[in-house]
């Protein structure tokens, strides 16, 4: 083999190496002793209903157990978790030509939703960048239970889009406006927002969205086992409640970590992901939000940044590039005070520690 033959076959083992798919075929060989305690933890009930964790390092699964009656085959509802799914879908309809830009305005694809209630011409000027990042100038927040906006105002009504746009302009009682706030933007937890992303990606690429993902992203990857949920008027509900297997989440995991590139195919575009990851509001010190995903430093003794997909209960689909590890803890720790706290103790004391060596 001559000098150039053997430089081309070496570019093409370290490609292949650097955006390699999951392998599962010597999953939980030489356990380390951190996952051995967290093992032991989970079983002990110290974490309550931890459904299953995976660890994948440089593509190669450390780590698989399942608990409380679960099994490889079984699917989860990690509720707002797939929140994420949108952004995803997103930056493929990027990609496809179907979308030039998040900073395209909404109602240039919801304008089958209008007129709305409440009219306002600032509400002309919402972006699909402000409902990536929760900080759209409408009244619609998950956390207080007074919000117009709230979800379970959403979930009783047929048309969840119209709910979204008939929403008055929020005001800044109890907290700095935007133009005072790290990034520009005040953050609200608005899953009304999030569904209605599907709608703007629907509209754009002209099929439904659930077919789009089959078609550009499951398939690609090799998801075949899922359930989708939907909206009342029968729309991929992006805020939450479809179910995945640990297996299928953790190859979205790595679909990130690799950049979007999966088995040589660029999936989503590398700088989109990029944008997604990047931080864009403020939630809380500590920890910032990108687009429809959650982004903070975890670790005991030496912290890493990392970007997940987060739902009720605890649920994570984690990513820490530094380590290039991506986890998966499923939970039904629904509506537990303690679910995340659980979950980030698990990824910070026992996870991380494992995966530094």
């Amino acid at each position: 083999m001559n000098r150039i033959m053997l430089s081309l076959v070496l570019v093409f083992l370290m490609h292949q190496t650097a955006c390699t798919q999951l392998n599962f075929s010597s999953t939980n060989a030489g356990t380390d002793e951190h996952l051995q305690k967290l093992d032991s933890a989970i079983l002990a009930g110290k974490y309550e209903q931890i459904t299953s964790v995976l660890v994948a390092k440089n593509g190669q699964i450390l780590y698989e157990k399942y608990y409380n009656g679960r099994d490889q085959n079984s699917k989860h509802n990690t509720r707002s978790a797939t929140k994420t799914m949108a952004t995803l879908l997103m930056g493929i309809a990027m990609q496809e030509g179907h979308l030039k830009s998040e900073k395209e305005k909404i109602y240039k694809y919801l304008k089958h939703k209008l007129p709305a209630q409440n009219q306002d011409p600032r509400k002309e000027n919402i972006t699909i960048e402000d409902l990536l990042t929760m900080s759209s100038i409408l009244e619609c927040n998950d956390w207080n239970s007074f919000s117009r906006g709230n979800e379970e105002r959403m979930y009783v009504i047929e048309d969840w889009t119209s709910f979204l746009l008939d929403l008055p302009i929020r005001s800044y009682p109890f907290e700095p406006k935007p133009a005072e706030q790290p990034y520009g933007r005040a953050f609200s937890y608005c899953s009304a927002g999030a569904a209605a992303v599907a709608e703007i990606v629907q509209a754009a690429v002209g099929m439904k969205l659930d077919q789009f993902a089959k078609k550009h992203l499951f398939g690609p990857l090799g998801i075949k086992d899922y359930k989708l949920d939907y909206s009342p008027e029968g729309t991929l509900n992006t805020a939450g409640g479809s179910q995945y297997r640990s297996r299928d989440l953790l190859k979205l995991g790595q679909l990130c970590l690799n950049e979007g590139e999966w088995s040589g195919q660029q999936i989503i575009p590398a700088a989109w992901l990029k944008k997604a990851t990047s931080p864009k509001a403020r939630i809380q010190e500590g920890i910032d939000y990108g687009y429809l995903i959650w982004l903070r430093e975890f670790g005991k003794e030496n912290s890493y940044k990392t970007f997940y997909m987060s739902g009720n209960g605890g649920q994570k689909v984690l990513a820490i590039p530094a380590l290039e590890v991506a986890v998966v803890i499923t939970t039904t720790n629904y509506n537990n005070r303690n679910a995340h706290t659980y979950t980030n103790e698990m990824v910070s004391d026992f996870i991380i520690p494992a995966m530094q060596k």
